[in-house]
């Protein structure tokens, strides 16, 4: 049976973080992620995961400076204090709600030795801070689209970056929409580094819409990863198509409905 997960970075945006968990539960969710969920206190996100009985599987460590475009910060070497700081931020966190996965932003930076070392520098740094729990770190490929200039665009690429860490609770967040607009052969890519996968996030591409149009197919797709020893959840991050509505992730969950029979 297909497992999803709600990203609360988008779905269900309008409410605090605590009522959207509970809306994604009631939509039929069996886990939320959201990427920055800071502003709220742990003790408030553990009541409600308990209330729900669902868990919070991935955050993200923050981007850096907004206003400034940062994406990250881990690959940048002039801001390895601040990264290591997102990163304590990040564990400090997902330890507290018992959280399974962190993902490592890389940032904005050229494919450099130098780049190339920060990053791994940090990668490891944050591995060996949780390497006495259940938790992973995640890095993820992002598409030149909509993060123009972000270091890390390809799955070969993370796989690469994993082995020069040479730490084995650092995995890859395969995202479905990213994946496909950079390199697309979803399947194939999957196949040849299933055993670095952690995550798997998707989306309509190319609109990143509800997943129930557009190039993927999704019901056969995220079954054949299922039979390809996938065992965990698929992160739902999509933008809700409905903008006029007050509640635009309600009006298009008919996909989940349908892969969810």
């Amino acid at each position: 049976m297909l497992r999803f997960s709600a990203n609360l970075r988008f779905l269900f945006s309008e409410y605090k973080l605590a009522d959207a968990i509970r809306e994604s539960a009631k939509a039929g969710f069996d886990a939320v992620e959201c990427p920055w969920p800071y502003q709220t206190p742990t003790s408030e996100i553990r009541f409600v995961l308990e209330e729900t009985r669902m868990p919070m599987i991935v955050l993200n460590t923050i981007r850096g400076d907004l206003k400034q475009g940062d994406k990250g910060l881990s690959v940048i070497p002039e801001r390895i204090l601040e990264a290591r700081s997102a990163i304590d931020q990040a564990v400090h966190y997902a330890k507290k709600i018992n959280s399974r996965n962190i993902h490592i932003m890389a940032g904005q930076a050229p494919t450099s030795k130098q780049c190339i070392k920060c990053f791994v520098d940090n990668l490891i740094y944050a591995a060996k801070l949780v390497s006495n729990t259940e938790i992973n770190i995640l890095i993820e490929p992002l598409n030149h689209r909509d993060a123009p200039g972000y270091f890390l665009t390809t799955i070969e690429q993370a796989a690469n970056l994993i082995n020069l860490t040479g730490m084995k609770n650092i995995k890859i967040m395969f995202d479905c929409y990213h994946i496909q607009i950079n390199q697309g052969d979803l399947l194939e890519h999957f196949e040849r580094h299933k055993h670095l996968v952690g995550h798997i996030q998707f989306s309509a591409v190319h609109d990143r819409g509800e997943p129930n149009h557009g190039e993927v197919n999704y019901p056969w797709l995220l079954t054949k990863f299922q039979e390809l020893g996938y065992s965990g959840y698929f992160g739902a991050e999509y933008l809700p198509r409905d903008t006029m509505s007050d509640h635009p992730t309600d009006k298009g969950l008919e996909w989940l409905k349908q892969l969810k029979l």
